[in-house]
């Protein structure tokens, strides 16, 4: 029986884990090992790391930092938690684990834009497609950017995005969700908008090329996606955790 379960082993569920040991608490970090941050190429804003540090080799700092407070680290698949009386059992393929509380840090799930696997991990690997402009606009300060997404989130990230650039494309796909307020403000920060949906990305080089359905091709240094994400929430919803319509933990 342990002390606390957490569920994610990324950034968050290990920062847990090591103030858990610190603590004197037995942690068992369960991780199924398709995270976000195992995706990042190299992220420029964690202190510490001046010249920059990939996602998976920051992980694996952060596993070797817990495991030194005395967190166990399994790869694991959680299939459900039961709450049996005062404590929770979690149970994975292989293995049921006791405890007395569960920490759930799972995050999100990226909205993808339509293509295939292995090119868009590929295009993420070279800084072609990325997730979060307070993370990298920095990286991509002067370059030709494309945000992909529509409605207000997609605006709203477009004119965040302009501080770095003069060249920014707003990929709406349709524009009809774009209130009169959003449009004049996009038109006052000098930011296109394309309301053809995209058909297909490809990687061309150093360049992203947007397949338009209307015809046209599209060439950017790096498209930002703003499609939104999801809550990984399922397993909290199984353990008795209220939800929200959009899923999250109310």
């Amino acid at each position: 029986m342990y002390d606390c379960v957490i569920i994610g082993g990324g950034p968050a569920g290990l920062t847990a884990a090591t103030y858990l040991g610190r603590f004197l608490r037995s942690t068992l970090v369960i991780d199924a090992g398709d995270g976000r941050a195992s995706s990042i190429p190299t992220t420029h804003n964690l202190l510490g790391f001046p010249d920059g540090i990939s996602g998976g080799n920051l992980l694996v700092r952060m596993h070797q930092h817990a495991a030194r407070y005395g967190a166990e680290l399994v790869t694991r698949e959680v299939e459900r938690i039961d709450r049996v009386e005062k404590h929770f059992v979690v149970v994975t393929k292989a293995e049921i684990f006791g405890a007395r509380t569960i920490l759930l840090a799972q995050g999100v799930t990226n909205h993808r834009p339509r293509m295939a696997q292995e090119p868009h991990d590929r295009a993420v690997a070279q800084g072609l497609i990325r997730y979060c402009p307070i993370c990298d606009g920095y990286e991509v300060r002067g370059k030709r950017v494309a945000v992909l997404g529509c409605s207000d989130h997609g605006a709203a990230e477009a004119l965040f995005v302009r501080h770095y650039s003069d060249t920014v494309t707003l990929l709406a796909q349709d524009g009809s969700q774009l209130s009169d307020a959003e449009e004049a403000d996009l038109a006052r920060g000098g930011i296109a908008v394309e309301r053809a949906p995209i058909r297909d990305l490809s990687i061309d080089g150093e360049n992203l090329l947007a397949h338009l359905t209307d015809g046209q091709l599209l060439p950017f240094d790096t498209l930002y996606v703003a499609l939104g994400t999801s809550p990984r929430s399922e397993l909290a919803r199984m353990a008795g955790a209220e939800l929200s319509p959009a899923g999250c933990i109310v």
